[in-house]
């Protein structure tokens, strides 16, 4: 990717510079890359680009060049009782994905723990919800609702089936609220391991997830994006010369395997990685 775009040049910008300057010469440098390049327009790829820096990397260097690489949690919920800290240059989600990839894999999987009871809850409801079901008069299936039709069947031996349908339901809805405030718990433990981080950062490191993990991966990620595109058009284009010519389907499996190839090498000679 460096040979693309100047990383160096990025990562050396300091307070003061002009924006319009540097997204001039990284679109230069991005034009002449692709400049002779087969099966790739190169204003696509520009205009990858430059939608990018509109929406989110000219920003971010008018915040460089005002105050240079620093990264500083602010409310962005301001108005509102709840502060919310996050930093426009850096937002805490890149921290996290650097940093605390373990912690936040944890919350994933307390979070697909919950989606699970949170299925069996609504598949008991639905299921018992039907006519004669044992939700079915209930105006509302709720803990509440659950616990109050227990107490009204309490001691009747005939009502034993319909008692071990509503204790399950019960264990669902205690085991789903456990849930929640583990996950709450852990969210709030990560944000105050995140907090404390941003306090500790350096100037490389906010470098790093501004420049590696911010802009130079979305701007990879939208031109392979691009590539993607082409090469879906390569394949429709073969699939039209196989109905038109009646081109057997195994040479014209290889044509789109060499046109594909074709954009591949250009990509590993530009610094891309397909693996």
């Amino acid at each position: 990717m460096g040979s693309i775009i100047n990383i160096k040049l990025l990562k050396d910008l300091t307070a003061g510079f002009k924006p319009r300057q540097i997204i001039g010469v990284i679109s230069e440098d991005l034009l002449k890359s692709y400049t002779n390049k087969n099966l790739i327009d190169k204003y696509d790829v520009y205009q990858h680009l430059m939608t990018f820096w509109n929406a989110t990397m000219q920003d971010d260097c008018y915040l460089i060049a005002d105050n240079g690489w620093k990264a500083e949690l602010t409310n962005i919920n301001k108005g509102k009782k709840e502060i919310i800290l996050d930093c426009d240059l850096l937002p805490k989600t890149l921290v996290i994905d650097r940093f605390f990839k373990v912690d936040k894999k944890a919350i994933e999987q307390l979070e697909i723990n919950k989606e699970s009871i949170t299925t069996q809850i609504e598949e008991m409801t639905e299921e018992h919800s039907a006519e004669d079901g044992y939700f079915a008069e209930m105006d509302k299936v709720s803990k509440v609702n659950v616990q109050k039709r227990l107490k009204e069947i309490h001691g009747d031996k005939k009502a034993k089936e319909e008692m071990g349908v509503l204790e399950a339901y019960l264990k669902l809805t205690d085991k789903l609220n456990v849930m929640k405030k583990e996950i709450e718990s852990a969210i709030s433990n990560l944000d105050e391991k995140v907090i404390s981080r941003y306090k500790t950062l350096t100037e490389e490191e906010i470098k790093i997830l501004v420049v590696d993990d911010k802009w130079m991966t979305t701007i990879e990620k939208d031109i392979k994006t691009e590539l993607e595109r082409i090469s879906q058009g390569i394949t429709r284009r073969i699939k039209e010369l196989t109905e038109r010519y009646e081109t057997p389907l195994s040479k014209a499996t290889e044509e789109v395997m060499a046109l594909e190839n074709k954009v591949f090498l250009h990509l590993e000679k530009m610094g891309f990685s397909w693996k």
